[in-house]
């Protein structure tokens, strides 16, 4: 293939059914699955996690400050009733976090987003996909990935700067011995973001990031 576009960027149309447990605005039963068959959804992750794994998630994929805090109110919240819907969940974050936060932004943004990302695997699928697509590349050609938020964004960059490497040694050691060879030369130094027209347009585009990279010839 002589070029690979990836899209990041989750389903609007998903997004914006309330009964989808997406949102953080409605009232809905806790879901967030993007497809309906998977086996667990948010509200399995909410009421049976511990409280290490839900921290680790929240900090992880929402990377929330008050990771800790949010994750110990969730447990304590449940041992009373389920947390079954979206605003059930949001009254628990916002009991959990300090007042002055709770006016910066809504609280459970961050939460939601980390949530998503964990019932459906969206990280993994990331790692996954982005050396399947360099071997689909022809020599020369380019792989372009558009990302929504920077954890995505890092990942990434991070993929792209090591596959530019001859070597992925510790800088210490004299000799390689990882045989690495460079697959690619990146293009893009640092992320492209949107025009101001595009987020005229298109407000969710705000946050988007472009990364391209091309595939060396051998």
């Amino acid at each position: 293939m002589d070029g690979i576009l990836i899209d990041l960027g989750v389903s609007s149309f998903q997004l914006d059914e309330d009964e989808r447990g997406f949102s953080y605005h409605h009232e809905a039963r806790l879901d967030m699955r993007m497809d309906p068959d998977l086996d667990s959804s948010a509200w399995e992750l909410v009421n049976y996690s511990s409280v290490d794994r839900l921290e680790q998630i929240i900090r992880d994929y929402g990377e929330e400050r008050y990771a800790g805090r949010i994750a110990r109110g969730i447990v304590n919240a449940r041992q009373q009733h389920s947390i079954d819907s979206t605003l059930d969940l949001v009254e628990v974050i916002r009991r959990s976090v300090p007042a002055n936060y709770r006016r910066e932004t809504h609280p459970a943004r961050r939460t939601f987003q980390a949530l998503r990302i964990e019932v459906n695997q969206e990280i993994e699928s990331l790692k996954e996909v982005l050396p399947q697509a360099v071997d689909l590349l022809k020599p020369g050609g380019r792989v372009c990935i558009i990302s929504f938020q920077s954890l995505e964004d890092r990942i990434v960059k991070e993929y792209f700067v090591q596959e530019s490497k001859d070597c992925l040694c510790p800088s210490i050691q004299p000799v390689c011995t990882c045989g690495h060879k460079a697959l690619l030369k990146v293009l893009t130094r640092k992320p492209i973001g949107p025009s101001p027209d595009e987020v005229a347009q298109n407000n969710r585009a705000r946050s988007s990031k472009l990364r391209v990279a091309q595939k060396l010839e051998f």
